[in-house]
């Protein structure tokens, strides 16, 4: 199927526009990192638990937090979720795990429900996660990251050449970085389904990407009198079609799972929207582009090397 049909796009122009704009993005959440002290982990990584309470009337989120506070429960946050009567309590008590949830004799449900009568109080769902557990989630999650980009470099390389590969990696860790910095500014959390939405944001760029590489790999060897940042152009101009289609199709499942998917699912699904979009960008403006820089800087490496004298025989 092709809706776009002989695009003349001039792509590798505007690719410094294009890198403006990422160094820009990737620096505000960089920052945004930096402000908070790191990525806002969930209990998954750094160990405590979490308590979803149903409270039926609702009640201010501010008032149970004070309440809290004077029961004695050291609760790390208190938010809304799903509902206004739909209640998260999350807890960094570094204590046994059947003490997590409790303050003395009384769990958090008990306490909420003395200090607000009136209200039915319902417990939905308790999750404990040790410290060391969380610690041993955290290591796994970025090797795992850190290995399946080694791969990627080896992959890519055996079937491409080098430079192939590290556009494509620098690619891959530009859309994670970008995703990463957005969750940072809106302080949204970084579960292990987040960490599975960034592996799955990986393959589907690098899969993007594989296919532009392919069709510039096809066209150097059949355009030969064009010139490197023509053919490159050709290249993108030709995937075009398929890039969109591809994307929409993507884009148009994960919009619709963030829109009504429900709770659970919103962070994850939110970050395959982003990851979608940013994935289509950057296999267009980010990759091609890197291997245009790569050899524009190689060129100019040979022709210094060729006018550097050449010491004589002894």
């Amino acid at each position: 199927m092709q809706f776009l049909t002989n695009t003349n796009i001039n792509f590798i122009d505007s690719r410094k526009y294009a890198i403006t704009l990422s160094v820009l993005m990737i620096l505000a959440g960089l920052i945004s990192l930096a402000v908070h002290h790191g990525p806002r982990l969930s209990i998954d990584f750094r160990g405590g638990s979490i308590v979803e309470l149903k409270v039926d009337p609702p009640i201010d989120v501010g008032d149970l937090r004070e309440a809290l506070k004077n029961a004695g429960v050291k609760a790390n946050q208190v938010t809304t979720f799903g509902g206004p009567d739909e209640i998260l309590i999350y807890l960094d008590k570094k204590v046994d795990a059947s003490e997590q949830s409790a303050v003395g004799d009384k769990t958090v449900r008990q306490v909420v429900a003395e200090a607000f009568p009136d209200h039915k109080v319902e417990l939905r769902r308790e999750e404990t996660v040790g410290p060391k557990i969380g610690e041993e989630l955290r290591k796994g999650a970025t090797n795992a990251i850190f290995v399946s980009l080694i791969l990627i470099v080896l992959y890519i390389t055996l079937r491409f050449v080098f430079n192939f590969g590290l556009a494509a990696v620098l690619t891959l860790v530009h859309d994670v970085l970008i995703t990463l910095g957005l969750f940072s500014l809106l302080n949204k959390e970084i579960s292990l389904s987040i960490v599975a939405a960034f592996l799955t944001i990986i393959g589907y760029s690098l899969n993007d990407t594989i296919v532009v590489f392919d069709r510039i790999r096809e066209n150097m060897r059949l355009r030969r009198k064009e010139s490197y940042d023509e053919v490159i152009n050709r290249s993108i101009n030709e995937t075009l079609s398929r890039t969109i289609i591809t994307s929409l199709t993507t884009l148009f499942v994960a919009a619709m799972l963030f829109a009504v998917g429900g709770p659970v699912i919103h962070d994850f699904a939110f970050a395959l929207t982003i990851g979608v979009v940013v994935g289509t960008y950057s296999s267009i403006y980010i990759a091609s582009p890197l291997l245009v820089l790569w050899y524009k800087w190689r060129s100019a490496d040979r022709k210094r090397g060729a006018r550097r004298p050449r010491k004589a025989a002894i």
